[in-house]
């Protein structure tokens, strides 16, 4: 059994679709605008927030299995771009889209002994640990804006 392709089996259905909990995050930020994404909702974070925030991650541990070093930081993790157009909106989810399907395929392509390594630093813990966080991470920020959505929506 290929470990490594059934994480980024795993990783590929939350982004693009076909798992369980039939949520995933391409056809949830569909339809959002982004009115809607920059919509605030009392102190909570905005979709817009919540989609950089995700993509932060997820970019910054594929940036760090290919060249061997984390640069991310949890303080920089909202620091999303003013986005001030609908085509802003649209090239970054274009921009998530195309480096998550990117991320994927890296993940593939990894020998299933190196998910037992450490990660880059030993206090990371092991590549196993980081793509597993990654889609729970992902999981779980999904399910804030689909509640934000609903909110939005309804208000």
């Amino acid at each position: 059994m290929n470990y490594s392709n059934l994480i980024a089996n795993h990783l590929n259905q939350v982004y693009f679709g076909g798992n369980w909990t039939a949520s995933n995050l391409m056809a949830v930020l569909d339809d959002v605008s982004l009115d809607k994404a920059s919509t605030k909702v009392k102190d909570l974070n905005t979709i817009l927030a919540l989609s950089f925030h995700i993509h932060y991650y997820l970019k910054g541990t594929m940036d760090g299995i290919k060249n061997g070093e984390l640069t991310i930081r949890d303080k920089f993790s909202f620091d999303h771009p003013t986005l001030s157009t609908e085509s802003d909106w649209q090239d970054f989810k274009n921009t998530m889209w195309a480096e998550a399907k990117e991320f994927i395929l890296l993940i593939e392509k990894l020998d299933d002994q190196l998910l037992h390594s450490d990660f880059i630093d030993k206090k990371y813990g092991s590549y196993y640990r980081n793509l597993m966080g990654i889609i729970e991470h992902t999981h779980y920020h999904l399910g804030q804006i689909v509640v934000l959505k609903k909110m939005i929506d309804f208000a």
